[in-house]
């Protein structure tokens, strides 16, 4: 069983406090009651959160937690203890950052970066704020244009701060914001470029042909639906990115492939889409 992560296990027997579920090696957790519906039966398989509750024993929860083990999150803290800080986490027991994980003392109310790691030596789960310590470098070229999940983190002078599929430092320049994000967001981002250090540095828009090819299926998508858009390569950047999320280079190169295919109509201040024959 894997603590601090989703597991499908199966329903084995029923009791006063719960349904007990096990895996293919013979472990067991409790389900409790409050997470239970009348249609459950033994052998059913489903999908539950594992961790260990306020008497640190294992226990299993249908309800969705905001950070998984190896994750990173932004997360509020409810409580500072004299033993640390304790965050909601989504669960009915919260999660602990331990002042010697605390790169500055948390205060209540506020939101901070962590991510969710396991001590080794109590098999507890807890959150620390040095998620430098766990970050790796980035030497994969085979991910370059591939979309990879990332998680929106703090402005800089250059740009935004992104944490790449849980695993790389990245970065999103100034230029390659294409629509408003926000921090705590997790959007689909692209890989450009590999830095000596292992940082990568992301869009959030594909590359080259294929982002023109996606860029172009999304206006006529948009076309074929309301046949006019109020936009054309006169347009603001701004409005652009708020109509169709894409930057302004992006969508003069879609709108223009699209009219050279006798698809669109261009106009000052519109495009129209050509009704087929």
């Amino acid at each position: 069983m894997n603590l601090g992560q989703y597991n499908e296990l199966e329903i084995l027997r029923f009791t006063s406090v719960g349904a007990y579920l096990g895996d293919t090696e013979g472990n067991d957790v409790l389900l409790p009651n409050k997470y239970l519906y009348d249609e459950l039966e033994v052998g059913d398989v489903g999908r539950v959160f594992l961790y260990k509750d306020s008497e640190d024993r294992l226990v299993a929860t249908t309800e969705t937690p905001k950070i998984i083990l190896e994750q990173y999150a932004y997360l509020k803290v409810s409580e500072v203890s004299l033993y640390g800080a304790f965050l909601d986490w989504g669960l009915e027991k919260d999660l602990m950052v331990p002042f010697k994980e605390q790169n500055q003392r948390m205060e209540e109310g506020k939101s901070y970066l962590v991510t969710l790691r396991i001590d080794q030596a109590t098999d507890r789960l807890y959150a620390t704020m040095k998620i430098n310590k766990w970050l790796q470098e980035c030497t994969d070229q085979e991910l370059i244009n591939q979309p990879q999940e990332m998680l929106i983190c703090d402005q800089t002078d250059l740009g935004v701060k992104v944490i790449v599929a849980d695993k790389y430092h990245g970065m999103i320049f100034r230029n390659d914001i294409s629509k408003p994000i926000r921090r705590g967001q997790r959007l689909t981002g692209y890989i450009y470029n590999i830095r000596e250090d292992g940082k990568v540095d992301v869009r959030l828009e594909p590359t080259g042909f294929v982002r023109y090819t996606e860029a172009m299926e999304n206006i006529m998508a948009k076309l074929e639906v309301q046949k006019v858009l109020p936009l054309s390569d006169s347009s603001d950047p701004d409005e652009i990115r708020e109509i169709m999320g894409m930057s302004k280079k992006t969508f003069k190169q879609a709108i223009g492939q699209l009219y050279k295919a006798g698809k669109i109509t261009i106009q000052p201040n519109e495009i129209r889409i050509n009704e087929q024959e």
